[in-house]
């Protein structure tokens, strides 16, 4: 009875310790780092916008609102008219609402925001007012005016690459 005692008790310790060995350390399984228990993602940091005949890069903010535009995307590229407001900023409809996080603001040249959580403004002047903002144009802010004033409307097309 002993011997069937220590048996069980030694199998049950092998059985432990290969488990524990198959998570690795920090938690993760399979190369992918886990919270809670839960398979977590890579954050998206980069999308691109398409202008004419022009790419632009844009760095993606860390929220909720550009974490939600990249699983559209997901879906496919997103094309959408803008029009020129103020003399500063194009703005169109998205076709989707996105979370808001609004926060006051001064924008620049570059900055790509969420407005009333469905609107994208893609500014190459500056404005102040409380806005969602989804990332960062790549390029100086002569290139980016250039490219946003050629004509009006724009057509714009968002995508992943």
């Amino acid at each position: 009875m002993k011997k069937k005692f220590v048996f069980i008790l030694s199998a049950l310790v092998l059985c432990l310790a290969f488990a524990l060995s198959a998570c690795g350390e920090n938690g993760t399984t399979n190369g992918q780092e886990t919270t809670n228990g839960n398979r977590e993602e890579q954050f998206v940091d980069t999308i691109y916008l398409t202008i004419g005949t022009h790419k632009i890069t844009v760095k993606l903010e860390e929220n909720a609102a550009a974490k939600a535009l990249v699983e559209l995307l997901k879906e496919g590229d997103i094309s959408y008219d803008a029009h020129d407001y103020g003399g500063f900023e194009k703005v169109g409809d998205l076709g989707h609402a996105l979370p808001r996080e609004d926060q006051q603001m001064t924008t620049e040249a570059g900055d790509m925001i969420l407005y009333s959580g469905d609107q994208i403004v893609l500014f190459y002047g500056s404005n102040s007012w409380s806005y969602t903002k989804l990332g960062k144009m790549q390029g100086s802010a002569d290139e980016i005016k250039e490219i946003l004033t050629e004509n009006d409307p724009i057509t714009v097309t968002i995508g992943l690459r």
